[in-house]
Order: structure tokens, then sequence, then C-alpha cells
């Protein structure tokens, strides 16, 4: 099934003709699509597509072939027309080179991600790229680079831009609300001991780094607040990480072997002078929270347990429960109102990644930029490098790449077309 004329040879990328800023490509009416990792999450993942109109599944790649099966007998409960499997290690090669495919949905482990959508991309593929898009600075210019060349997008699929709370307060944020938005504070805070370090086979080694491994759930939506490339951008990091430390018996010599430090913390300063502290914790009895905080001039939140939002008329004194709730609703963004009960009906982690999933169909279906480009993906994305990078050099500033190669004040703003 593949197509000599859809591929594009590494030799044949020249230096970039221009940026995919706001990119726009034909229409796909039906989007032809293929899976490559249907582990959990792309399971999850595949789920909402069944609920999408104007989608096919052409294909399906795993190393497993019960994953395989899984979807396949979903496909057929839903009266959906059969898909090809691929199971071989380097199958997925073969998926990206076919030529009735338009999309592929890459949720491997992390160490593929970069790799797999750049040979998409050269075989004339949109791809849509589990997070983090890349692990390395390389990784990252290759993904735009590849990107420009072809004309082709390329999503990070950062589910927590979608979340109902954080669209809403980014609304706010635009009516003025907070006025000018001067610090913010994101973190990826999430107990995994039971699902990695009991299970060297499975998550261990992804784990076992210095820096932060996986940013861009704290970042994202904080970039998307402070209009990063879209009229300020990420200047530097300075990172520190927490010795290594142990925890319960039963997870010592995991955690001997774990990582190069329990916690991390990272702090950002943009262009603008913005600042941002993104945290990471996955080895510690800590609850789940993303620690959403902004602090404006005129107003502040903050979303850990709860939602809690207080105003510059009486800062010492949260506002009510009643009046938060109140406040969200009324700044409820679009993207809940057209889909918010079919999302919390059949999407993960309270609707949110099913609005992520609909949003990509739909831009396809019609032509329209994405709501995030291969620069986020990148920019959300090289925190793994950079913070490493710090972290090894005693807490050193680390410069943050320009993507955009000097287009990030081209745009004003985030702008979600309809």
């Amino acid at each position: 099934m593949a197509d000599s004329r859809n591929k594009l040879d590494v030799h044949d990328l020249k230096p970039v003709i221009d940026d995919v800023l706001q990119l726009r490509c034909e229409p796909l009416p039906v989007v032809r699509m293929a899976f490559v990792g249907l582990g959990k999450r792309g399971k999850q993942s595949f789920q909402h597509f069944l609920y999408i109109d104007g989608v096919e599944v052409k294909a399906l790649c795993d190393i497993y072939s019960s994953n395989l099966d899984e979807m396949q007998k979903l496909l057929q409960n839903f009266n959906k027309a059969q898909a090809d499997l691929y199971v071989q290690p380097e199958d997925w090669k073969s998926v990206c080179e076919r030529d009735d495919i338009d999309l592929i949905y890459i949720c491997t482990d992390r160490s593929k991600h970069a790799e797999i959508a750049v040979y998409a991309m050269k075989n004339n593929k949109h791809v849509a790229i589990e997070v983090p898009a890349a692990n390395t600075l390389e990784e990252c210019w290759e993904l735009v680079n590849t990107a420009e060349q072809t004309r082709k997008h390329c999503i990070m699929l950062e589910n927590c831009c979608y979340d109902y709370d954080e669209l809403a307060l980014l609304n706010l944020s635009r009516s003025g609300f907070f006025g000018e938005i001067v610090h913010v504070e994101g973190a990826y805070i999430h107990d995994l001991r039971f699902l990695d370090f009991e299970n060297k086979a499975h998550y261990l080694d992804l784990w076992k780094m210095n820096g932060n491994p996986y940013p861009t759930h704290g970042l994202g939506p904080l970039c998307q607040l402070l209009g990063i490339h879209r009229g300020d951008k990420l200047q530097s990091i300075v990172s520190v990480s927490s010795g290594q430390f142990n925890y319960p018996e039963k997870y010592d010599a995991d955690n001997s072997s774990l990582t190069l430090g329990n916690i991390n913390t990272s702090i950002i300063k943009t262009y603008k002078g913005k600042t941002i502290v993104l945290q990471h914790d996955v080895s510690s009895p800590r609850p789940y929270t993303r620690n959403y905080l902004l602090s404006g001039s005129r107003a502040y939140a903050e979303k850990r347990n709860e939602l809690r939002i207080a105003v510059s008329e009486n800062p010492s004194v949260y506002l009510s429960a009643d009046e938060t709730a109140m406040l969200m609703a009324e700044n409820e963004h679009c993207f809940y109102k057209q889909k918010g009960e079919l999302a919390r009906k059949v999407g993960a982690h309270g609707g949110m990644d099913f609005i992520m999933d609909y949003r990509l169909i739909y831009c396809l279906q019609n032509g329209l930029p994405l709501d995030m480009d291969v620069y986020d993906a990148v920019e959300w994305s090289c925190v793994v490098d950079l913070s490493a990078r710090s972290v090894v050099g005693g807490s050193a500033a680390i410069e943050f790449p320009d993507f955009t190669r000097g287009r990030w004040d081209k745009l004003r703003k985030l702008e979600f077309f309809q």
C-alpha cells in the first residue's frame, strides 16, 4: 500500500522555508487514522474516536497481539470496519508508509515518540503524539524542521490544556479579570510507585533521569495563559532536584535505582519577565495534584484539592464556593458547551481527553489550524532536556532555544478556530 510519491527522504530536507504558525491544510471530511501503541493510554484514546463522526480507523499497531485483538473487537461492537493489524516491533514504519492514512496517532513509550512522528511526517502524514513529544533538544529541532518542510500538522496530545477549569480560567484571564498575570505555577505530582517501581519491565527506566522527565501537564496550560510564542517566549530555566530518599520497605530496592532525585523543582523566566514554577514528583506519597496557580495584578487563582479564587478588593479572603462556581459557569469554554455532556460520559479524566481528540478531528475535517502546534510541542517538551542540563550543571541557568526562529511575536494570542 506504500506510495513512493508520499515519501520524503531525510536528504531532501532543506533549511526552513516558512513557519507553520496557524498552519492550514486541505480539509479532510473523513480522517483516516492509524494508532501506533495501544497500551493503557492508547486504548483510552482509541475509544474516543468510536464516538466521533467522520473517522475511519485503517490500521492498529502494537507489539502485543492481545491489545490489537481487544481494539479490533471494539470496532466490531460499534459496527465499524475492521482495521489492518501490525504486531512486529518495526511495523510502525509500514503503517506510516501506507497511502490510505491521513493521521498517525502515537501512544508508544516516550522513547519512540519523536522518531515515529518524524518518519510519519516524511511520509505525508499528520501526527498526534502523546506526551512528551521529545526527550532531547535534537529531537525537538527534528520535529520542528520536519513539520516546517513537510507542511504537516504535528500536535502533542496535552490533555490538561482541555481541562474544564483550565479553559474557564483561560477565558477569565482573557476578559481581564486577573489583570496582568505575573506568576504561574504547575506540577505533575502523582504517586506512581505502585505502577512504576514494582514492574521494572514497564515504566521504570523512563523515570531514571535528572531533571523533570514529564513537564507538559503542568506547563502546557500555563504557557497558553502567558501567550508563549504568541507575544512572549520562554527565556531561561533553573532546575534543582532533591536527594534520593527511600520510602517504605517494599519500595527500597526499587527506589535505590529509580531516579537521581525524588522531587524536581524548576523556575522558568519569560522574555517579558513572567515567572513559572514547575514541579515533578512521582515517587513520594503525595496526593495527586497539578498545583495549578496563577497570580495576576487584580486577582489570584489556585487549584489543588479544590479551585479557589481571590480578588484584589479583599485579597485575604477567597471567594465562596458558590461565587467561584458561578464565575466558572459564566466563563465555561465553548468546547464544553458543545461537547461537554458527551465528553464526561465517554472521555477519561473528566472529559478533557475526549474534548482534545474531538477538537483534533474537527480542525482536520475543516482545514483549520490546530489548537496546539509543533512549537507548543517542543517548547513544553524541551524542559525534559533543559532541566536535566541545569541540574547536572549545579542548577545553572539554561537558555531556551527559540524554535520559532524569531517569530515568537508574530501571533498576538492563542486562537481556537471554529
